[in-house]
């Protein structure tokens, strides 16, 4: 069969590629082509745009890209006509695949969801669009089930966290501190501190400056700096540069803090794992670093017209961190907007550095989080789910 799988973001594309591994397993006939990123194309898609060049962040940033949004919709729509899917697949990324989805159903192409978008916070009459333009919904986190059951009457498929899958498939994931430090060419008597900024320009420009004020108070510790896959070397290096000239310091001193951020690429899950702690932006990379257990705050922030807006239309929920929510409790502090603030920032890790009994109970935290999630395999399980539903269909 025919899949056309779309994904905007770098999430979208871990999952995407995990999905696409799943769908070749059990379809050994399938035919895949998507939007997504470089995961994605390994994984066996044929790649008809990167993600760098459409993953777009706030109500601001959207408004001043109404254009290029715009060209990528039609660009899209054109391309799944010519190619005429069995089903379209669509991965998170609300704002764009909601009008795929309309598209594709009006076409009388199939249209499944997969990670379904998170109207339980924000914007939940887009629970209208997901009854009316899509035929089945796959979900990954438990919780939903019942929210989507009671509040729309749909029956969400729920078969596991891919995120499982991806960091027990990861090749580096059973190494030691010492392979690691070897393989990087690190100091493995130096311990290390995480920082973790996002995947997108927007929320990397927000965090990073607020990071390399912390790493002012930590002289004792390397920061590894976790790069995303589609942004560029100098575009962290300009933002490091900038802000280190504003803030006065001698250029021995600037000189000294880059000296102990040591970005590295492709090495999320490892930097995660042989930190002490990590500083990390809100959204998947959270639940990761719960999953790899290192003790972690989180952070949050946006331009002030992005963060008011949203700050308005998010109800009902009380966390915005993935295992915050998933056992409905405080695990790790959030950091968001006003209350992100080098100083908070700092005082929290201070915490997970040096109070034995909060680290430990989060840990605790965190294996709950694992059990409440289920095994791996859900990469295949998915994959079967799908297949079957589309033969059903057909």
């Amino acid at each position: 069969m025919k899949y056309y799988i779309i994904a905007g973001e770098a999430s979208g594309d871990l999952h995407g590629s995990n999905l696409i591994k799943g769908i070749k397993n059990v379809d050994l006939q399938s035919d895949i082509r998507c939007w997504g990123g470089d995961l994605m194309q390994q994984a066996g898609g044929t790649l008809v745009k990167h993600y760098k060049d459409t993953a777009i962040i706030g109500f601001w940033e959207v408004l001043k890209n109404l254009g290029k949004i715009g060209r990528n919709l039609k660009d899209c729509k054109k391309d799944i006509i010519a190619y005429n899917p069995d089903v379209v697949i669509l991965i998170d990324y609300p704002g764009f695949n909601f009008r795929i989805a309309k598209f594709a159903h009006s076409k009388g192409i199939r249209v499944f969801y997969y990670i379904a978008p998170k109207i339980w916070a924000w914007k939940e009459n887009r629970g209208e669009r997901l009854k009316r333009y899509v035929d089945r919904l796959f979900i990954i986190f438990p919780f939903e089930i019942d929210y989507f059951k009671k509040r729309w009457q749909i029956d969400a498929i729920y078969r596991g966290n891919p995120l499982l899958d991806s960091i027990n498939q990861y090749k580096y994931i059973n190494e030691s501190k010492e392979e690691f430090c070897t393989r990087t060419r690190l100091n493995s008597s130096d311990k290390f501190i995480a920082l973790i900024a996002g995947s997108r320009k927007g929320e990397i420009s927000y965090l990073l400056p607020r990071m390399i004020d912390v790493v002012r108070k930590y002289p004792d510790y390397k920061f590894l700096l976790a790069l995303a896959p589609a942004i560029s070397t100098d575009f962290y290096d300009k933002i490091i540069e900038e802000h280190l000239s504003k803030i006065n310091l001698s250029q021995q001193e600037s000189n000294e803090i880059k000296d102990r951020i040591i970005a590295l690429k492709n090495e999320t899950y490892s930097i995660m794992k042989h930190s002490d702690a990590a500083i990390v932006n809100s959204g998947t990379a959270s639940l990761e670093v719960a999953l790899i257990k290192t003790p972690q705050v989180v952070c949050y922030g946006a331009s002030e017209i992005t963060y008011q807006i949203a700050k308005r239309l998010v109800k009902g929920i009380k966390y915005i961190s993935l295992a915050n929510l998933i056992l409905d409790k405080q695990i790790f502090k959030e950091l968001i907007q006003h209350d992100c603030t080098p100083v908070t920032i700092a005082n929290e890790v201070d915490r997970l550095l040096h109070d034995k009994e909060y680290r430990e109970n989060m840990i605790k935290d965190y294996d709950n989080v694992r059990e409440v999630l289920g095994g791996g395999g859900a990469s295949n399980a998915v994959a079967e789910a799908i297949i079957k539903e589309l033969k059903q269909l057909v």
